[in-house]
This record gives structure tokens, sequence and C-alpha cells, in this order.
């Protein structure tokens, strides 16, 4: 079973996915780490083309039961710990921006997540990645509550003026992410839809488990048709 998680930066995606992941005990998959290595990259060679990166990479993605995120090898290296920074979080964005990227790195993330049960949180997850996934959410959220987030994440100014920046650092993402044909910010025709502003992560992944769990019964299964 696949659950797909999509949303806009600051949303809760990767906190939920998580957490949802160890409620379930399932495999948990943050497909954005791949954008995240090809941003490495094209930090360390600026002179090449991100796509050109992307499709030489060798980038092993693996989840955990413990619905903790496994080790991120690219090119043989463990680079969980480096690709975490501010520089490579606003490189893997304007990478992402590139539909060639996107193109070369769908097929691991889909190989990855062919067999078990996954929580995948990412870009274009129940899109184009898993689009016959189980069950699939798009978790937004207000942009204040989104910038309080994501800067609560990074150990940012919590001052208005903190916040402030935040607020137009995504009110950008959300513009490159809107732009090129992306379907980012597009929710797919059959996911729910869940805005988290003023709700907790329990909260969050109580709805979420529960509509997982009535998505698996049985009976919620499309009947066979007769041949």
């Amino acid at each position: 079973m696949v659950i797909a998680i999509d949303g806009p930066a600051g949303a809760g995606k990767s906190t939920v996915a998580c957490a949802l992941a160890r409620e379930l005990g399932f495999a948990y998959l943050d497909s954005g780490a791949m954008y995240r290595c090809v941003a490495l990259l094209a930090l360390a060679a600026p002179d090449e083309e991100p796509a050109r990166l992307a499709r030489a990479a060798r980038i092993e993605l693996s989840g955990t039961p413990a619905g903790e995120p496994g080790p991120i090898f690219l090119d043989g290296r463990d680079v969980g710990g480096k690709i975490r920074s501010p520089e490579v979080s606003e490189a893997a964005s304007m990478v992402a921006a590139d539909p060639a990227v996107r193109e070369a790195l769908v097929p691991t993330q889909r190989e990855a997540v062919a067999h078990g049960d996954w929580v995948v949180e990412g870009r274009d997850i129940g899109t184009v990645v898993a689009p016959d996934a189980l069950l699939k959410v798009f978790l937004t959220a207000d942009p204040q509550e989104r910038a309080r987030r994501r800067a609560a994440e990074r150990g940012a100014d919590r001052s208005e003026i903190g916040q402030g920046q935040v607020v137009e650092e995504l009110r950008a993402r959300d513009e490159r992410d809107s732009t090129l044909g992306r379907s980012t910010l597009q929710a797919a025709p059959d996911a729910v839809v869940l805005d988290t502003t003023g709700l907790s992560v329990e909260q969050v992944v109580k709805q979420i488990a529960g509509l997982a769990r009535a998505a698996a019964r049985p009976e919620a299964q499309p009947a066979a048709r007769p041949s």
C-alpha cells in the first residue's frame, strides 16, 4: 500500500509523513531528498546542467519500518547529513523547477516504492510518481502558518520581521512551483485535501491514519470486473 502526501512547502508534509509511517508501521520515503542530492552536485559543479547531473548520479534511497528516513547515498557516499542545509534547500527548489531533472528522477522514485507499504511525500507524488496510490492526501495551510513552521524548522528569527521574510521566500517558491507546467501545487483529482492550519501533528496523523485504514478494508476496494 502506498500513501502519497503532497502539498506546498511548509504545509507539514515531512513531519506528518514520518509520524504517519510510525503510526501505521510503514516505511517512509522522502522523495525530495533526491532533488537535494542533485542540488548538492549542482552547487559543486555550477557550470554543469542539473539534468545531466541527475541522469549521471547514482542515488540510493531506502525507508525504514520505524518510519524514519533511511540512509541516502549519492554515488556511494552517505550524504544524509549534507543535504539539509538552507543553501541546499534553496538550490533544490531551483533544480526541481527543471522538467528534465524531474523526468530523470521519477523512475527511481517509482522503483523505490514498487513493493511494500510506504508513506511517500515530496513533489508530484499523487499525480506523477504514484498515481495509483491507494490513498492520496494533499496538505495545505495558510501562508502565515506555513511561514511559522518553516521558521521553526530552520531555527530562524520568529519575530514578525523574520516570519515576514519566510513568507516572501515561500511565496517565491510557490510561484516557481506553479510555473513550467508543474503539478507540485495541484492536488490529484482523487486526493483528500486537508487544511492543517491550527491542527497539531497528532491531529493530522490521526485523520490520515483513519483514512488509510478505511481505504485498506476489502470492502473499500473496487470490485473486479467480470471477464
